[in-house]
Formats: structure tokens, C-alpha cells, sequence
């Protein structure tokens, strides 16, 4: 697969993770909207680790700067 995000959508994706993942464990949300909003941050945090977006595959989005 080719890399389809770009430093600022890893970026954005990092800290929206670290701030669910903060929220979570301060006890500000809880319950299966927490556990849930959990899943979802890991999935962002390992989609900005390998570089692939799969949702942005079919539409063909890619926010990394041609070279």
C-alpha cells in the first residue's frame, strides 16, 4: 500500500489520540463511550504510525505532497 497521509493529518491524528487517551484515564468520559473512543484513538495512532488511512483508499484522498 502506498503512504496516503501526510505530516500534518499524522500529526493531528497523534494529539487527537493523546487527548481521548487522557480524557479516558482522568475519568472525564467513561463507560462504552470511552472504551469505544479508546478503540478509535488506537486505530489513529496506528494508522499515523504506518502511513495508511484505509477509509481514504476508495475515495483516492491522499494529504501527503507529491514530490
Amino acid at each position: 500500500m502506498k503512504i496516503n497521509l501526510g505530516r500534518a493529518d499524522r500529526s493531528i491524528r497523534i494529539i487527537l489520540a493523546a487527548v481521548v487517551v487522557t480524557l479516558f484515564f482522568t475519568k472525564v468520559i467513561t463507560g462504552v463511550l470511552g472504551t469505544v473512543l479508546l478503540i478509535v484513538a488506537g486505530s489513529l495512532v496506528l494508522t499515523s504510525l504506518i502511513g495508511v488511512c484505509p477509509l481514504y483508499i476508495p475515495f483516492k484522498i491522499r494529504t501527503i505532497r507529491k514530490k
